[in-house]
């Protein structure tokens, strides 16, 4: 099968390898010429160190030649620069199936990923796979567990057939908002795991967290329209172990600079040198959250904490007063 993926950014890049290595034709699109030589010349990219991408992966920036009689569509493009690719995907779409491995909301519309797809493309051939997978794991071959979410039936088994492997894992899910939902609000809890790792707080804090959170989300997919089983798929509670509890996670790692009171400057510096998708997330979730009038105090605590300069250890306060 013929696959173009959207992005050349690690996951991409991740999910690229994995797609060649189940015999199907890959070719990886990126808008940016130095990422098309870098990829082409010497098969490697800091993103994932110490990966060789493998030869019969394709690099272009040409979309259009990239989307010819493709028959799949992979769309690995950070959520702020989303809108405007898939804006010029629409010249050459030709109804093809697609699978969404981005996360998170738009923040001037506070749409979801999906709902930003669809409405420039004007399809239902719409997928999403989200759960616990960082893609230098994913890249070297070790076992990882994602939901795959989607309510066409072709569209769903044609992406599964495609990715499903020895070691990677695809579990089937119709629920489109609680997916999408868990993969963006994980980013925020990670934040205030990493925050109270930053107060010296022990794992059965982090863990008293991610429980509480685990409730929340929960009430929060079904104030949405969502199925609340979700919260225990790999999409939900998969990911939010993941994220909240390890290093590796840039939300985490932002959250631990705020915990431990680092200078503001050091923040600051994070801040412009890596995408904390859990930062902007927030906005637009608390935006939402307002907006379908769903009462997520965890939410409103994190937008206080980041934007409003609330003392951090109110989140353990808060913790400890939540029924």
């Amino acid at each position: 099968m013929k696959i173009t993926v959207l992005g050349a950014g690690a996951y991409g890049c991740a999910l690229s390898m994995i797609l060649s290595e189940n015999k199907n034709e890959v070719t990886i699109w990126t808008p940016f010429e130095n990422e098309v030589k870098e990829l082409t010349e010497k098969k490697s990219t800091p993103k994932l160190p110490n990966i060789k991408i493998y030869d019969n992966i394709k690099i272009t920036n040409n979309l259009e030649k990239a989307l010819d009689k493709t028959e799949l569509i992979i769309i690995a493009i950070p959520t702020a620069f989303l809108s405007d690719s898939i804006k010029k995907v629409k010249k050459y779409y030709q109804n093809t199936p697609i699978c969404i491995a981005t996360k998170g909301i738009e923040q001037n519309t506070n749409l979801f990923v999906y709902d930003v797809v669809k409405n420039i493309l004007n399809t239902e051939k719409i997928a999403i796979i989200s759960g616990p997978s960082f893609a230098i794991d994913i890249a070297n071959n070790y076992p990882v567990g994602l939901t795959l979410a989607c309510q066409d039936k072709e569209t769903i088994d044609i992406i599964a057939t495609s990715l499903t492997n020895n070691h990677f894992k695809l579990r089937k899910s119709y629920d489109i908002i609680g997916t999408e939902l868990c993969g963006s609000v994980k980013n925020i809890i990670a934040i205030a795991s990493g925050i109270l790792k930053g107060l010296n707080m022990p794992e059965s804090t982090s863990a008293m967290l991610i429980t509480e959170s685990l409730h929340d989300i929960k009430a929060l997919i079904k104030g949405l329209g969502g199925d609340g089983s979700t919260v225990l798929s790999y999409a939900g509670f998969g990911d939010l172990l993941l994220t909240a509890t390890s290093p590796k996670s840039r939300n985490y790692s932002f959250g631990y600079l705020i915990g431990s009171k680092a200078p503001k400057e050091e923040i600051n510096n994070y801040i412009k040198n890596t995408t904390i998708e859990g930062l902007y997330t927030l906005k637009s979730v608390s935006e939402l959250v307002k907006n379908k009038d769903v009462d997520i105090p965890i939410i409103n605590l994190m937008e206080q904490i980041i934007y409003q300069n609330k003392n951090p250890e109110e989140l353990i306060n808060f913790l400890i007063q939540k029924p």
